[in-house]
């Protein structure tokens, strides 16, 4: 079976969501069943988090824009 970049390409374009899915649930799975579930909550939250942060950097925020925004008064 010979497989292209241009194959291996279209495939992750049509079932990118699917594929990322995929690996965050087998990730989720395997730590609850290593570490526990609450741990298990506790790294995805973490996970999160980070993802958040690393999404509104690459939108290039002024860090102190982005830290005044986050951590404003209510």
């Amino acid at each position: 079976m010979d497989v292209d970049v241009n194959t291996w390409q279209e495939f992750w374009d049509r079932h990118r969501g699917k594929i990322i899915g995929i690996v965050l649930g087998l990730a989720f799975g395997w730590f609850a069943i290593v570490y526990g579930i609450l741990k298990a909550v506790f790294v995805s939250i973490c996970v999160f988090v980070g993802y958040y942060i690393g999404y509104r950097l690459d939108e290039r925020v002024n860090w102190r824009e982005f830290l005044a925004r986050m951590f404003r008064e209510r």
